[in-house]
């Protein structure tokens, strides 16, 4: 038996058709099965933040009712609606958790020392952040999991479709208690490595606490209409002097929310952190420093893990925390060339 050309030609066309199908089949179940581990990772994060606010919310109102024994009623209620939220099935848990934060918001914070209010301010805020990833994340699968071609084929095996976490947002005010809350800065900052994989800190202190010094990675805030990539670049030649292309950025890596007291204001700072390799390592100086950087930071270190170890234990805090354990991975991401790394949520 002898096949004519155009035979041969449509056999082979039919065998790249099957193999390029069986090729988009196959990426594309991998790729939903790293987004159903990147949902569940969101779902435990979320769950993480929500607990964390639950126990802050039992500690806000064992404060109000020892406070103010006139509000034992509603110290009681929010203390039964946190430990409701807690035990709450995941089908449950969006009307218990809109339930705490109705609760939450219904506190009077003048109440609360100013420490408490930080702490639930910054409950809040991870729950926010956290929310979001959950719900991206959960965006990012429905897209691909409720495509025909997939569902015809059953790509998505038997796992069950993922649901969005709706709850109110909010972020605890501390007017009434004579701090300001700044709910809209955001920080572009940089994770320089040099080629020994160290990565460069500065040491600074608050001014009303010049005896208290921490380090932190080089960046500051991003300007309004400021793409973060150029303001990460802008911060680093600001306060090292050290010029930086923003296409040698990676990332962001990491995503961090922190509320704090700083210089007598109570901030809230939404910080994205980028990684990049210098060259070698060099003695940074400020090119363009801000009055606080000039009166504040007292100096620079390049930094390996044994090293962030060690200032954490002289009591000079590192922030972010865990940054001696970040690292490594910090210095993958800056070697990868291909896909650009997911942001993850760090303390």
């Amino acid at each position: 038996m002898t096949f004519s050309a155009t035979t041969i030609l449509v056999l082979a066309l039919v065998v790249a058709l099957i193999v390029a199908a069986g090729v988009w089949a196959y990426s594309t179940a991998n790729r939903l099965d790293r987004l159903h581990v990147r949902g569940d990772q969101a779902r435990q994060a979320l769950e993480a933040a929500l607990a964390r606010r639950a126990v802050v919310a039992r500690s806000v109102a064992i404060t109000v009712n020892g406070a103010d024994p006139a509000a034992a009623d509603q110290a009681k209620r929010l203390q039964a609606l946190a430990d409701r939220a807690e035990r709450a099935e995941w089908p449950d848990r969006e009307t218990a958790e809109n339930q705490l934060a109705a609760a939450v918001a219904a506190i009077d914070i003048s109440r609360l020392p100013p420490q408490l209010v930080a702490e639930l301010a910054d409950a809040e805020a991870r729950v926010l952040i956290a929310r979001r990833f959950h719900n991206d994340a959960v965006r990012d699968t429905l897209a691909l999991r409720t495509r025909r071609p997939v569902r015809l084929l059953h790509l998505g095996g038997t796992a069950p479709l993922p649901t969005y976490f709706e709850m109110s947002e909010r972020v605890t005010a501390a007017a009434s208690t004579g701090l300001e809350v700044d709910t809209v800065r955001t920080s572009a900052r940089v994770v320089l490595l040099d080629d020994q994989d160290r990565i460069l800190l500065m040491r600074g202190h608050d001014p009303q606490t010049p005896d208290m010094p921490f380090w932190f990675t080089v960046g500051g805030g991003v300007e309004p209409g400021e793409p973060l990539r150029t303001a990460a670049v802008r911060e680093l030649w600001e306060e090292t002097g050290y010029a930086l292309d923003s296409t040698v950025l990676r990332g962001p890596i990491w995503r961090r929310v922190a509320v704090f007291p700083f210089d007598g204001e109570l901030i809230r700072s939404e910080e994205l952190f980028f990684v990049a390799r210098a060259k070698r390592s060099f003695d940074p100086k400020a090119a363009d420093p801000t009055v606080w950087e000039r009166r504040c930071v007292s100096a620079y270190k390049w930094c390996t893990p044994r090293d962030i170890v060690e200032l954490d234990r002289s009591g000079e805090t590192v922030y972010p925390y865990n940054l001696d354990q970040l690292l490594p991975e910090a210095a993958k991401v800056v070697m990868g060339e291909d896909e650009e790394p997911e942001v993850r949520s760090i303390r």
